[in-house]
């Protein structure tokens, strides 16, 4: 287990804002309102050669009325569980009430190093409202704005007391396959994840939008290792219609600019829609590789025929690219869960090969001289070289002589060929043409 921090403390006194803070990003959602972080969030920051983990967690809530603050504090305190240290966050401007002490009864309990963090102090007239809080009997107050960023460098050097000096699982995570589970609201995403961890890893309801930040998980079970990510549903824009949701999207969108492969799960009972299609197309723009997960298969009726046809007519709707496997899942049941990750996995594998020059050229050359491409104004098309150029995503260069008049008809028939022989199942793949 690396250097891991837990941020937590009662709902809306500032606990994403230090959370991006110590991770010099925006990766948690900050607004005034109470319980805008729900899942727990991960991040990674650096301190005086230190690197460690922070866990940014919901607001810990003990009321029966929301249906998520039962599960926001469960969260909280599997977060307690996994961390190294743990920051507790207070609010000088409310002082100490209950549901402080309720959260700091818990972090007495869990027997962990606790540094109490009184936020807000953002002018000198501030300075010294912390001191109630020392009755906690949790040791240390540290005065601090997590807005403008006093008094972090003194919570920073006290934390990393409790750190050992390297961590080599960041390292080994940057280098890891991300892979993201993206699709429209309560299509099954957050309970993939927790069915594939076996963990509560990420907050489920039946309400839609349940999820909010992109959520990293890193999976290492039966031979794989990678980032397993969890977003927000991507709704249409019109359908937007809070702030919150708004960063929600962004950062899914986000999210599938990062990743190397996108699992877009769709709802088998409701079929392919509209704006599963647009995020399909998001995720082919952005050149990455992509599996069809067809979740909730479990609720629709079905004879021998049922998934074939479904196949058939999703891969219609797909084209003109739908060279991507197509799995029927079901979370309830883990119904091929496992088949998904190794498809994903493969996916990767494809997006990241490599053909060396003089094979793709024995083997183009002699399709392309078979089959040339068709003569424009009377001109002749002569492609003398391919080449796959040193990009992320499979990219080719062919040059030719009258690069400008490749019809669309022949640039597919070549991407058809490039598939059939080298297999890039799942991955757009791009072709430029240049003169030689």
């Amino acid at each position: 287990m690396g250097n891991i921090v837990a941020i937590v403390g009662r709902p809306n006194v500032g606990k994403s804002t230090l959370f991006n803070r110590l991770t010099e990003s925006r990766d948690a959602i900050v607004k005034e309102v109470s319980g805008v972080t729900r899942d727990r969030i991960y991040g990674k920051g650096e301190w005086n050669g230190y690197q460690f983990s922070v866990i940014d967690t919901g607001g810990y809530a003990t009321t029966h009325e929301d249906i998520f603050e039962g599960e926001i504090r469960k969260q909280v305190e599997i977060a307690v569980q996994e961390a190294t240290i743990i920051v507790f966050m207070v609010d000088v401007m409310t002082g100490i009430v209950e549901m402080d002490e309720i959260v700091a009864q818990l972090l007495r309990k869990s027997k962990k190093p606790v540094l109490v963090a009184a936020n807000k102090v953002d002018n000198t007239d501030r300075i010294g409202l912390s001191s109630e809080f020392y009755s906690f009997g949790l040791g240390d107050v540290f005065d601090l704005s997590a807005t403008n960023g006093g008094g972090t460098g003194e919570l920073l050097d006290e934390m990393v007391k409790y750190f050992k000096k390297e961590d080599e699982s960041i390292r080994e995570e940057d280098s890891l396959p991300r892979i993201a589970i993206v699709g429209r609201p309560n299509v099954g995403k957050s309970s993939m994840v927790n069915a594939l961890t076996g963990q509560e890893r990420n907050i489920v309801t039946d309400i839609s939008g349940t999820t909010r930040d992109a959520i990293h998980s890193r999976y290492k079970a039966f031979g794989f290792d990678f980032l397993l990510i969890d977003t927000a549903g991507i709704r249409k824009k019109a359908k937007v219609t809070e702030d919150i949701e708004y960063y929600s999207v962004l950062r899914s969108v986000r999210t599938i600019e990062n990743a190397d492969v996108c699992l877009l799960m769709i709802d088998a009972s409701e079929g392919i829609q509209k704006q599963d299609l647009s995020i399909y197309y998001m995720i082919e723009k952005n050149s990455k590789g992509v599996v069809v997960i067809v979740n909730k298969w479990d609720l629709v009726e079905k004879d021998q025929n049922t998934m074939i046809q479904f196949e058939k007519i999703l891969r219609e709707q797909l084209a003109p690219f739908n060279d991507v496997p197509i799995i029927f899942t079901s979370t309830i049941s883990k119904q091929r869960i496992h088949k998904a990750l190794e498809k994903a996995m493969e996916v990767h594998e494809n997006r990241v090969r490599k053909i060396p020059t003089h094979q793709l050229n024995e083997v183009m050359l002699d399709i392309i001289n078979a089959t040339p491409p068709p003569a424009m104004k009377g001109k002749y098309i002569r492609i003398k070289f391919v080449q796959m150029l040193p990009t992320h995503a499979p990219t080719f260069a062919f040059y030719c002589n009258l690069p400008q008049y490749i019809p669309d008809s022949y640039k597919r028939f070549l991407e058809n060929r490039l598939r059939e022989k080298f297999n890039f199942e799942g991955v757009p793949l791009k072709l430029f043409f240049r003169k030689k």
